[in-house]
């Protein structure tokens, strides 16, 4: 499908309204496919609740794996060893980092290093449409690859359902998930609050979304909470040419919501879901314009 399109929705710290945000244009859009690309936080699955019909392991980063019975417990590999990961008679598979230095000094062979599971993917489907999600085991790596492997099982549902848009819940923050997520989207759309910590990660976010010269915009959460902060955010996209999509005000609702595990137009027709419903005409019309 030559003109399958890709939002991610991403914020530069957590707890900003992201897979709020999220969930609410999942149940909004039609026609769609819901990919939840923030694996090291899964958690928008506990608002669609799809039935998984597909799942699979997800092999991540390499381990030091022994032969006790070629070893001789010299010692070698506890020497060696920077991470403290391994010592002669017990290993640490969450503090081994994979770099092999065990296997090469190792006088016998006995140690080789093996990928092992760091998590599961699914699909299925939702009453809001075909859904890819994964789960990474607590303290795991490869988060990135992960991210990847579920856009790609998302694209495989969108072809597979000739369906013409994917929406990505990404990962908040800077790191390889968030390139991963970024990675050829027709439109990054960032999630901000009117704080000083929200508006320089927003600030640092943009300009990795310029740097892979990807369309973006922004959507202001909790809008009203700080008027001061909020002007600032409002300028600062117009200097910079983004688009800002919608404002939503804070609302004790959204908690309300979530505590029932439902998106948040699911549950209420308060001001946020209102708002999220005005945010998400803007997005379709730019959606439809790229």
């Amino acid at each position: 499908m030559s003109d399958l399109k890709q939002v991610t929705i991403l914020s530069g710290k957590g707890g900003t309204g992201k897979t709020t945000t999220a969930a609410c244009f999942a149940a909004l859009g039609r026609d769609k496919v819901v990919a939840d690309c923030d694996v090291d936080a899964s958690n928008l699955y506990l608002l669609m609740h799809p039935d998984d019909t597909q799942q699979g392991e997800f092999y991540g980063a390499k381990v030091a794996v022994r032969d006790w019975d070629m070893c001789t417990r010299c010692g070698m590999c506890e020497e060696y060893c920077r991470f403290d990961a391994i010592t002669a008679d017990d290993f640490d598979e969450l503090a081994c980092e994979g770099c092999g230095m065990c296997v090469v000094v190792c006088p016998t062979e006995a140690l080789h290093l093996e990928s092992v599971v760091v998590g599961t993917w699914y699909t299925g489907v939702s009453d809001y449409g075909p859904m890819a999600h994964a789960r990474l085991l607590p303290a795991a790596e490869s988060s990135g690859r992960l991210v990847t492997l579920v856009r790609q099982k998302a694209e495989n549902l969108a072809y597979e359902h000739e369906l013409p848009l994917i929406l990505i819940d990404g990962p908040p923050g800077l790191g390889c998930t968030t390139t991963a997520a970024l990675t050829d989207t027709d439109l990054a759309l960032v999630v901000t609050e009117p704080t000083l910590s929200g508006i320089h990660d927003m600030e640092r976010q943009i300009q990795l979304i310029d740097h892979f010269g990807l369309n973006a915009a922004v959507i202001i959460n909790k809008y009203d909470i700080n008027a001061e902060n909020t002007q600032h955010l409002r300028a600062w996209c117009n200097w910079k040419d983004v688009p800002l999509l919608g404002e939503i005000p804070w609302d004790p609702q959204v908690t309300d919501a979530l505590a029932a595990k439902m998106p948040l137009v699911e549950h209420n027709d308060g001001p946020a879901a209102q708002a999220m419903r005005e945010a998400w005409e803007r997005v379709a019309k730019v959606i439809e314009a790229l």
